[in-house]
């Protein structure tokens, strides 16, 4: 069942039963259509998301009016815009279901009272944080380190599941590479 599968995600040393029963039960199933929008330019969100099935990218458009993939989320993973939800400012970038979605929805309001009384949960919320901060600085560095080449595999061995679901213009875009690029590497790889 995957309220169990919640439980995992907010696993932390200090975690009791007790306060991991509190964090599912705040949790509400949803559930969205391929192409419905999370989140929207200039909203300001007041939840984030545990996936549970399906995939869902974010996206800005850029200074010419250019939708550029900024991340995907795949399953078990957080659906967030931390600056959005944290700061209370409206979020510059979009967040679209690519597939159909079923999804655990907590408003932030819960979780702001869950963060405050329960003191595990303050250091799992840093922790998380902190790894978020490292993978943000890990793609800033790959996308000027790696060849496109090179991120595509790297892409293709964290989350195989995004080059089988999603769509190549949308691949391309978050590896900084236009779609001809993209379909030159895939075949160089299948011809090896």
């Amino acid at each position: 069942m995957y309220p169990e599968k919640i439980r995992l995600v907010y696993q932390y040393p200090g975690m009791s039963p007790s306060d991991l029963d509190q964090l599912v039960d705040r949790h509400e199933r949803v559930q969205f259509k391929k192409g419905d929008l999370l989140l929207k330019e200039g909203q300001t969100s007041d939840c984030y998301y545990i996936l549970e099935e399906g995939i869902i990218r974010s996206f800005v458009y850029d200074y010419n009016g250019n939708d550029i993939s900024t991340d995907f989320f795949c399953q078990d993973e957080l659906v967030i815009e931390v600056a959005s939800i944290f700061h209370h400012i409206p979020t510059k970038e979009n967040i679209v279901c690519l597939t159909d979605c079923t999804l655990w929805r907590i408003k932030f309001d819960s979780f702001q009272g869950l963060f405050e009384t329960i003191p595990a949960l303050t250091e799992w919320g840093r922790a998380w944080m902190a790894h978020q901060l490292f993978l943000t600085k890990k793609r800033a560095l790959d996308i000027i380190s790696l060849s496109a080449l090179d991120r595509y595999k790297q892409l293709l061995e964290e989350k195989p599941q995004i080059l089988q679901q999603a769509p190549l213009k949308h691949i391309a875009t978050f590896l900084g590479i236009t779609d001809t690029s993209l379909s030159r590497i895939r075949k160089e790889l299948v011809g090896r």
